[in-house]
């Protein structure tokens, strides 16, 4: 609607500002949503500073482990011993010690098997796997017939003297007998063993019926120091398999016996390459520290000879591997791995870091292409926003196809091609992105050591994040599958019964993938595009990270820490997408439209003319038109008179001089409005969702042009409801459009114009029959095979 305002016009507009503040809502609750967290967060003290960062006393612990383990592959099983010199740096005496038992996880009547819920599908019917699945913990497909957790055999003092313990569930407590004081060690051993599962997704090995061989992807395998730190005390919360977890740094020195015809991969740097290597190995490991492109240390044709077998009895080889300053220790093992490596000098130090990639035949073109590729982006591109990398190596292992896996140094990653070699756009891309995603854990939370195990979100979030830049940096059509504000969308406008805050913990979420990983990914994108702009965020992302490296953050640390390095209050921010699960629907209700009336003759006669045409157009007077030749006064002359020749939209000289006159009765800035005769117009935008944003208004003008204006989400700091907001243009706009651009993840976009824009909803006539993924490569029979079986020139 069109209205027109006198020359009182800026008085008028003061006065609405003042009053637009006013609430309008019977549910309008002052200033909630935009107050401080305030006591929300933990109080501030010498562990912890206010502005985020480590405080003048903080502290950590540490606990050494010296490991020696057999991988026993035919009977499929893990024996070790270990040696730990845990100190305790706390200013607390310790009576007793926690360790994580994780692979009990999978006991039959542990807690994850106890707490598993399901139910029998009688209308499908159910596979004896599917059956089996529903009584397993974290849903490995285990064999009846073993036995899997942890069997301790040995918990002694480094006297040899045992130790009282108590195992409960996914955790061991050993009695101390005597207090460790702040500032002591104590050693002692754990000896165990344990049959390894089959890949869950985490840990175990995957069985190529073909050959009969098996790779092993080994992780959380040795009994582990549980956290103790100034935050939680004892972090003993048990493992249910979908939170990860929560560790401590120390330095690993650990020997892992396999068969003699096994490749073994691991977290650290390999110390007896010389014992373990064949001369023509070393060679090429040689040549891969000065190469440009990965070389292929073992090549497929020597991977596919160890396939075979041939050596029935191939004895033992023992690999040592030593890593320092890292929180946990993984390796993998295979006779059918092929390696390749280049050692990289991705930062302006020129520091050298070993880039490897671990794989089978049946990754092949893909892997020998693009792994270690992606390795070296990842750390260039995470390196660039957070900190160099400290560590002398990172290491790709193909392991069962779809998702990945992250330890320090050493990541499990699937994307497996088809058998003739072919593969789908979608494998290709998910396999660099979740390479892409692992190898990035180095830094989220394998350096910046967040407790997976409460705060899913403090390393996948982070991580998801940093993993569509570097998406993005890696091929700019790359088709991420989160970050984008859009894309989270269908998830926060779930029924509300299936959300749960950002803030919640990693084992009570329903959707780990979207809570943890999409939604705080698309939170920290939001902030960096929109809300603090890319200068201020990466300079207080950096800043976080920078902080908290090779150290233990909280929400709080990242919050305030983002705050304190940005000079931006976000608390208003952090309260609507972390705490809460409202979503972003922000409905363009309506647009009033005003001008001023400028008193012009030739201005406001015009537009007098124009509406007077207007009405005219009716139906009746366009079919009235056709006969108005055989009007009375059309026929009859003497029927017309001055009036019938008078225009009353003539701008006449009497109506020149009073404007003149009106003219000068006004000041130089009132004569300036008139002489600008602009637009204003007033939008009304209602907070459907709840959750607060920044009004991002597109204003498509009359002559085809177009232009954006952005009020920050402290707009709504008076009327968390709606808000209504005077907006001016020379020019008369013709659309209205809310978030033209997909920055704040609006739930819903039919109400985002004025007037409504309608969108057709698309059918077809006949019903599609499920197909498999498109594969172009193979329907054009570019079947690319298994890549080169030679080493790399």
């Amino acid at each position: 609607m069109k209205k027109t305002l006198l020359p009182l016009l800026i008085l008028l507009i003061a006065t609405a500002s003042i009053a637009q503040q006013i609430p309008t809502s019977s549910n309008f609750k002052y200033n909630d949503r935009f107050e401080q967290l305030g006591t929300g967060l933990p109080t501030p003290n010498s562990y912890r500073a206010a502005s985020g960062a480590p405080g003048r006393e903080y502290w950590q612990q540490r606990a050494d482990y010296d490991i020696k383990a057999e991988l026993d592959d035919d009977n499929r099983r893990i024996i070790g011993s270990e040696t730990i010199t845990f100190f305790n740096n706390s200013p607390d005496d310790l009576k007793y010690i926690w360790m994580q038992l994780d692979q009990n996880l999978f006991k039959k009547d542990g807690i994850g098997a106890m707490s598993r819920t399901g139910t029998i599908n009688s209308e499908k019917g159910m596979t004896p796997d599917q059956l089996a699945d529903l009584n397993n913990g974290r849903g490995a497909k285990l064999d009846p017939k073993i036995e899997y957790g942890y069997k301790i055999s040995a918990v002694k003092d480094k006297t040899g003297k045992a130790l009282t313990y108590t195992i409960n569930n996914t955790m061991m407590r050993i009695d101390l007998p005597v207090t460790m004081k702040p500032g002591t060690n104590v050693v002692f051993s754990v000896d165990w063993s344990y049959n390894i599962t089959e890949y869950y997704g985490r840990s175990g090995y995957e069985h190529f019926p073909k050959d009969g061989n098996a790779n092993y992807f080994i992780a959380h395998w040795f009994p582990r120091l549980a956290p103790y730190d100034d935050v939680n005390g004892w972090n003993h919360k048990q493992f249910l398999g979908q939170g990860e977890f929560a560790l401590i740094f120390g330095n690993y020195k650990v020997a892992i016996t396999v068969p003699a015809d096994h490749v073994v991969a691991a977290s650290g740097e390999c110390q007896n390459f010389a014992q373990v290597l064949t001369s023509t190995q070393k060679q090429r490991l040689k040549k891969a520290e000065t190469s440009k492109t990965p070389v292929l240390i073992v090549t497929q044709a020597e991977a596919e000879k160890a396939e075979k077998r041939e050596n029935k009895t191939p004895g033992k080889k023992t690999w040592v591997y030593k890593a320092d300053n890292v929180r946990d220790f993984a390796f993998a093992s295979s006779r059918k791995f092929i390696w390749d490596a280049m050692q990289t000098d991705v930062y302006k130090s020129g520091r050298k870091i070993w880039c490897m990639s671990i794989y089978p035949k049946e990754g092949n073109p893909l892997w020998e292409q693009y792994s270690t590729r992606a390795v070296a982006h990842t750390l260039k591109s995470y390196g660039d926003r957070t900190f160099e990398y400290p560590y002398p190596v990172a290491i790709s292992c193909h392991g069962v196809s779809g998702g990945g896996m992250e330890y320090p140094m050493i990541s499990f990653n699937g994307g497996r091609p088809e058998e003739d070699g072919t593969y789908t756009e979608a494998v290709k891309y998910g396999m660099i992105g979740v390479i892409i995603h692992e190898v990035g854990h180095n830094f989220f939370p394998m350096i910046v050591n967040s407790d997976e195990r409460q705060w899913a979100w403090m390393d996948e979030g982070l991580n998801t994040f940093c993993q569509y830049l570097a998406e993005k940096e890696w091929d700019y059509n790359f088709p991420t599958r989160r970050g984008e504000p859009n894309m989270i969308t269908q998830y926060m406008s779930s029924d509300k019964s299936v959300l749960t805050p950002i803030m919640a913990s990693a084992e009570n979420v329903i959707g780990l993938g979207p809570n943890a990983y999409g939604k705080p990914a698309t939170a920290l994108n939001i902030l960096r595009e929109t809300v603090m702009g890319r200068e201020l965020f990466d300079h207080a992302f950096k800043e976080y990270a920078t902080r908290w490296k090779f150290k233990t953050p909280t929400p709080a640390d990242f919050f305030r820490t983002m705050e304190d390095a940005s000079g931006v209050d976000l608390d208003w921010f952090w309260k609507g997408w972390f705490y809460g699960t409202e979503p972003v629907d922000q409905d363009l209700v309506s647009v009033d439209w005003f001008n001023i009336n400028t008193q012009n003759p030739e201005i406001e006669k015009e537009i007098a003319r124009k509406e007077a045409e207007r009405k005219l157009g009716t139906m009746s007077k366009m079919q009235d038109a056709k006969t108005k030749g055989e009007t009375v006064v059309a026929q009859d002359s003497t029927m017309a008179d001055f009036y019938n020749r008078y225009d009353p939209f003539k701008v006449t000289a009497a109506d020149k001089q009073k404007y003149d006159e009106y003219l000068a009765t006004l000041s130089e800035s009132e004569r300036q409005l008139i002489q600008d005769n602009q637009n204003f117009y007033t939008i009304s935008v209602k907070n459907k969702g709840g959750l607060p944003m920044p009004v991002i208004v597109k204003m498509g003008f009359e002559d085809g042009t177009d232009s954006v204006a952005v009020f920050p989400a402290e707009i709504w700091r008076f009327n968390d409801q709606q808000i209504n907001k005077v907006i001016s243009t020379r020019k008369k706009v013709v659309q209205w459009t809310l978030d033209p651009y997909m920055q704040i993840a609006d739930i819903d976009t039919e109400n985002n114009s004025f007037p409504r824009v309608a969108k057709p909803t698309r059918f077809q006539i006949f019903k599609d029959q499920t197909k498999k993924a498109p594969n172009p490569m193979q329907e054009q029979g570019q079947g690319a095979g298994k890549i080169s079986t030679d080493p790399k020139n």
